[in-house]
C-alpha cells in the first residue's frame, strides 16, 4: 500500500503545475492596505515583478561619467535590456541614479515575471553584462530577489542523514536496524514533499513553505520509527515471539507516538491563529508532513518488521545473550535519585542563565546585508550604502490618497515637502501619479538602514504624525514597502508571540493531563518547555543578534532576529518537548502501575528509554543542525534555534530537571482528584491493558 501511495505521490507531483511564489500578504496591516489601495489606483503596477539592481563603482575614487567608464556603463545598460524576461533597464544617467560625488551608479532592471519565474537563462544573461563592464576596470556587482536561485540543493539533507545514520548505528547495533527509520522517514518525506508539490496550485503553496514540512517530517520520521523499533526489541529480548512484539510495541511505543504527533499537529496547527496567511500554510504543510511520519510509524514500520524480525536486532540479542541491567540511563537515574536538589538547581540555573538574553529580543528581516561577503548580493548592498547612504538599500513607499483634496497634486507637494523636512528623512523622490490624477507614489529614504531600531521609530513616527502632515490638504497617505512591510510583520509576530506561547503551554498542561492522569507531572512539563524555549531564544539572541561564536556558524552579520523564528520554534519545540515527556515519563508510569514504588518506577523508565530519547534527540540537532549550513538566513536562524532548543529540552529538561522534580515529589506526581479521573478519558499510553508486565 505504501509503495503504491509513492508511486501516486510521484506522479501527481511531477504532473503539477509549479509552485506559486510566495504570499506575505498581512491582513490588518497598514502595509498591506496600502499595497492594496497601489494594486487599485496603479492597475498596470506589477508589484510582485522581479527585480536587480546593477551597481557600477569607479576605481580610486574615479568618476563614472568620465571614459571609459560611461561608455562601458551605457553598454552593460543594452545587455541587460537584451533579454526576453527583462521588462525594462533604467540608465542611471537618465534616471539620476549617479551618487553626489560620482564615483558610483546603479541601473535597476525589472522583470515581466515574478522573482521565483527568472530562469537560469536570464541570470546567466544578467551575470554575462556584470562581467563584460567589469572589464572596463569598473567594480561591478548585482542584487535584487530576481538572483535567489537557492543554495545547493539537498545539502543540509544529505548532512542531517548522515549524522542520523551515524546515530542510529551507534545506537541500535545493526545496520538493518539503523536502516529501517532511515528507509521509512525517506519514504514517508517523499510522499508528503510531492503530494504538497502536487497540492501546490491549488492551495498556493509556495517552495518556501515546505521547507518546515522538508525539516520536521525528516526528523519525528526517523524519531517515532526509533521509537517503535526500540520497543519491538525490547520485547524480542523478554522472549516474545515477532508478531507479539510487534503489536506490543505499536500499543505501547505507538499509542505514545500517535500521541505526541498529535501535540506536534496541534501546535503547528496553531499558527492560523497568527493571522499570516504563509505562516498558516507553512504550519499546515508541517503538520501534514507529521501525519505523514505517524502513520509511517504505525503502519510501514511493522510491515517492513515483517520482512526482517530477526535482523533488526543486535547480534548480542540473535545470539541469545543476556542483555545487562547496568545501563548508563539507569546509573543515571540513580544519581539523581541520590542528589535531586543538586541537579534541579543546576538545571534551573543554567538554562535560567541561558534565557536572560532573551530579553533583549529585536525581531526584524534581513536581506542581502545578512550573506556571506563573497555574494555578490552582499557586495551590491554594501556598495549602494556606501555611495548613496545606509537607507537607501530601503526606501519607503509613500502613498498620497488625494481623492478627498480638492487640489490632488497640490496635496502631495505639500505632504512630499514636510515628509523631505522630516527628522531621519534623507531624501524624497518626485510623485508619480495615477491615470486618475488623484493618487501619488513617492519614495523616501530614510537616513538609517531597513534593519536599525531608528528606522522602525522613524515609520512609526511618520504614521503618529499623520494628521499634522496632512494638515488642510484634504488628503492622507499611507506608508509602506519592503521595509515598512518588514516592521509591520515584525510587530505583528512579535505582539502573537506570548498569547501562542500562552496557548502552547496550557495545552501542554491539558493533553498531559489526560495522558498521564496526573495534576503535576503536567504543571511541570509545561513550565520545563517554557523554560527550555526561553533558553533556547537566549542563544539565538547571544549568536545572531550579539554575534557571540557567530563566525563558527558562518554568520557574518548580526541584527535582529528573523521574525517568525521565535513563533515556529515554540511551535515546533512544543510538540518535541512532548515527545520526549510521552516517551520518557510513559515508561515511569508504567513501571509504577505495574507495582514498583515512585523511585524504583523512575529508576526502570530512565533505564529504559534514556539510550532511545538520547538518540532521538541527537538525530534532532543532526537534521536541524544541517540546516545551519544553508545560506538563507531564515532556514540557518529556524535550525539553529531548533537544535538548541531540543538540546535544552532533551538533555536538560527532560533527562535531568525531570526526574529530579520526580523524585522529589515521590507518590505524589501520580495524584489525581478522584472527581477529575472520572471525567478524564483513559488514554492508556502505558499499554496496561495488553499485558505487557
Amino acid at each position: 500500500m505504501w509503495l503504491a501511495i509513492l508511486a501516486g505521490a510521484v506522479f501527481a507531483g511531477l504532473t503539477a503545475p509549479s509552485a506559486p511564489a510566495d504570499d506575505f500578504s498581512m491582513p490588518g496591516t497598514e502595509s498591506q492596505q496600502t499595497f492594496d489601495l497601489m494594486q487599485e489606483r496603479f492597475p498596470g503596477l506589477t508589484a510582485d515583478a522581479g527585480g536587480a539592481t546593477v551597481v557600477f563603482v569607479a576605481p580610486n575614487g574615479g568618476n563614472v561619467t568620465a571614459e571609459p567608464f560611461k561608455s562601458a556603463i551605457g553598454s552593460a545598460v543594452r545587455r541587460l535590456g537584451t533579454g526576453g524576461q527583462v521588462a525594462y533597464v533604467a540608465d542611471p544617467f537618465k534616471s539620476d541614479a549617479v551618487s553626489t560625488n560620482r564615483s558610483a551608479a546603479y541601473a535597476s532592471v525589472m522583470y515581466k515575471v515574478p522573482a521565483n519565474e527568472v530562469t537560469a537563462d536570464s541570470r546567466a544573461a544578467l551575470t554575462a553584462a556584470v562581467d563584460a563592464a567589469r572589464r572596463s576596470g569598473l567594480t561591478v556587482d548585482a542584487g535584487g530577489d530576481a538572483l535567489e536561485s537557492g543554495g545547493p540543493a539537498g545539502v543540509a539533507e544529505i548532512v542531517a542523514i548522515s549524522l542520523a545514520a551515524v546515530i542510529l548505528v551507534a545506537t541500535l547495533g545493526s545496520l538493518v536496524a539503523a536502516g529501517l527509520p532511515l528507509l521509512t522517514a525517506l519514504l514517508g518525506v517523499a510522499v508528503s514533499l510531492l503530494s504538497l508539490l502536487a497540492l501546490s496550485d491549488v492551495f498556493g503553496l509556495s517552495t518556501t513553505t515546505t521547507t518546515l514540512a522538508l525539516m520536521l517530517g525528516l526528523a519525528v520520521g526517523i524519531d517515532y520509527a526509533l521509537f517503535v523499533v526500540a520497543r519491538y526489541r525490547e520485547e524480542r529480548s523478554r522472549g516474545r515471539s515477532p508478531i507479539e512484539a510487534v503489536g506490543l510495541a505499536v500499543g505501547t511505543a505507538g499509542s505514545a507516538v500517535a500521541f505526541a504527533g498529535l501535540t506536534v499537529v496541534i501546535a503547528l496547527a496553531g499558527l492560523t491563529v497568527v493571522g499570516m496567511p504563509m505562516l498558516t500554510k507553512m504550519g499546515l504543510a508541517a503538520a501534514a508532513a507529521v501525519v505523514v511520519a505517524v502513520l509511517a510509524a504505525l503502519t510501514l514500520v511493522p510491515a517492513i518488521l515483517g520482512f526482517v524480525p530477526a535482523k533488526v536486532l543486535s547480534r548480542a540479542q540473535r545470539q541469545g545473550k543476556p542483555v545487562s541491567e547496568r545501563t548508563g540511563g539507569r546509573r543515571w537515574a540513580q544519581f539523581v535519585l541520590r542528589h535531586p536538589i543538586a541537579v534541579l538547581t543546576t538545571g534551573v540555573v543554567l538554562l535560567g542563565s541561558l534565557a536572560v538574553p532573551a530579553m533583549a529580543l529585536r525581531l526584524g528581516m534581513l536581506g542581502d546585508e545578512a550573506k556571506p561577503a563573497s555574494t555578490t548580493q552582499r557586495r551590491a548592498y554594501d556598495e549602494l550604502a556606501r555611495a548613496f547612504g545606509p537607507g537607501f538599500n530601503g526606501p519607503l513607499m509613500i502613498v498620497v490618497d488625494g481623492k478627498g483634496s480638492p487640489d490632488p497634486k497640490a496635496a502631495a507637494t505639500s505632504i512630499s515637502t514636510k515628509l523631505a523636512a522630516a527628522r531621519g528623512i534623507a531624501s524624497v523622490s518626485p510623485a508619480q501619479f495615477n491615470q486618475a490624477g488623484d493618487t501619488a507614489l513617492f519614495e523616501a529614504v530614510p537616513t538609517t538602514s531597513p534593519t536599525d531600531a531608528a528606522t522602525t521609530d522613524l515609520v512609526q513616527r511618520l504614521r503618529a504624525a499623520r494628521t499634522q502632515i496632512t494638515g488642510g490638504t484634504g488628503a492622507t497617505f499611507k506608508v509602506t514597502g519592503t521595509t515598512a512591510i518588514n516592521i509591520d510583520l515584525s510587530g505583528k509576530l512579535q505582539r502573537a508571540l506570548v498569547p501562542y506561547l500562552a496557548t502552547v503551554v496550557s495545552l501542554a498542561a491539558l493533553l498531559l493531563l489526560v495522558m498521564f492522569r496526573s495534576v503535576l507531572v503536567p504543571i511541570k512539563a509545561a513550565l520545563g518547555f517554557l523554560l527550555s524555549v526561553l533558553a533556547a531564544l537566549g542563544a539565538v539572541v547571544l549568536v545572531f543578534q550579539k554575534g557571540f561564536a557567530a563566525d563558527l556558524l558562518g554568520v557574518e552579520v548580526t541584527g535582529p532576529i528573523m521574525s517568525a523564528v521565535p513563533i515556529f520554534m515554540i511551535g515546533v519545540v512544543f510538540g518535541l518537548a512532548m515527545d520526549y515527556e510521552v516517551f520518557l515519563v510513559s515508561r515511569m508510569r508504567e513501571a509504577y502501575l505495574h507495582g514498583q514504588a515512585a523511585h524504583q518506577a523512575i529508576e526502570t523508565g530512565m533505564a529504559q528509554s534514556s539510550r532511545v530519547v538520547v538518540a532521538a534527540a541527537l538525530i534532532m540537532m543532526a537534521v536541524f543542525g544541517g540546516f545551519i549550513t544553508e545560506q538563507d538566513s531564515f532556514v540557518k536562524m529556524l535550525g539553529f534555534s531548533l537544535a538548541a532548543a531540543v538540546l535544552f529540552d532533551a538533555f536538560v529538561v527532560r533527562m535531568a530537571i525531570v526526574p529530579a522534580i520526580l523524585a522529589l515529589l515521590g507518590r505524589r506526581a501520580w495524584w489525581l482528584p478522584h472527581r477529575l479521573g472520572k471525567v478524564l478519558p483513559t488514554v492508556d499510553v502505558e499499554g496496561t491493558r495488553l499485558g505487557t508486565g
